[in-house]
């Protein structure tokens, strides 16, 4: 794949800030009319409980739960946009319904709510997808993810924090590494700067290749060998031995002059 397939577009930007400004907007009305969404949570192997494997991740229980949220799908939402801006909506569409999916089986008798079982398939794609493609660029974006977020594999066991839902934290870790398979990366080529990277460089036919024996030892070019040049030889027809005689004149009035002396034929 070449260098132009990251491309800087508007979903980079839109894409994750709507994402974000729709969970707050779903916060306020919740503050602002009085409801209480968290019924429609996710709660493990009921069937009513299946809802929220689609609207658990909209849903939060308070103002610091939306904000620790917010900033990591900002930016892991713009990253996947822009490295993986092909696979990203299905990554994302996909990632919620695994991810609610899994946490609907393995979940506590609770509700659970919140995205950030989204935010551990993103982290968990992102970091594994750059590994598995090899790709300088994407192995780089996994470095940085493992850098900034690599604290949050702690939560994905019990007992470290009862208040929080490790089984969805959980669920969107194996959501991610599961959609790394599903969505196969194009193999990515390398850019050819140099003759000796093409397919179809011939070693012996380059200059340079050819100061060096068959064990890499320098050796001098073998001397060309000098072409006499054949003397083409003038058909006498074009040769004379008679002089030409030119003459030269200065003005217009010369030249009057001289036709005005010579003698008609």
């Amino acid at each position: 794949m070449e260098e132009n397939h990251f491309k800087f577009t508007n979903a980079v930007v839109g894409v994750p800030l709507f994402f974000v400004l729709f969970l707050w907007f779903v916060y306020w009305l919740e503050i602002r009319f009085g409801f209480d969404f968290d019924d429609n949570g996710i709660l493990p192997r009921t069937f009513s409980g299946l809802q929220g494997v689609v609207f658990s991740p909209f849903i939060h229980s308070n103002i610091e739960h939306l904000y620790n949220n917010s900033i990591p799908l900002i930016v892991l939402l713009a990253a996947l946009f822009f490295f993986y801006r092909k696979e990203a909506i299905g990554i994302l569409v996909y990632g919620i319904l695994l991810s609610g999916a899994i946490t609907w089986l393995i979940g506590r008798e609770n509700y659970h709510i919140g995205a950030s079982s989204l935010i551990y398939v993103l982290v968990c794609f992102i970091f594994f997808k750059g590994v598995q493609t090899q790709y300088y660029r994407l192995v780089a974006l996994s470095l940085t993810v493992v850098v900034l977020y690599g604290g949050m594999v702690w939560y994905v066991f019990p007992k470290i924090d009862e208040t929080i839902s490790w089984e969805g934290h959980l669920s969107g870790l194996i959501a991610g590494f599961i959609l790394t398979f599903l969505y196969k990366k194009p193999e990515f080529k390398k850019v050819i700067k140099y003759d000796w990277e093409r397919p179809d460089f011939d070693p012996s036919e380059d200059k340079f290749m050819q100061r060096f024996d068959e064990n890499g030892n320098f050796v001098n070019l073998p001397k060309s060998e000098i072409i006499e040049e054949c003397q083409i030889e003038i058909d006498p027809f074009f040769q004379s031995n008679a002089n030409v005689v030119y003459d030269f004149i200065e003005n217009q009035e010369d030249i009057n002059n001289k036709n005005e002396s010579k003698t008609e034929s």
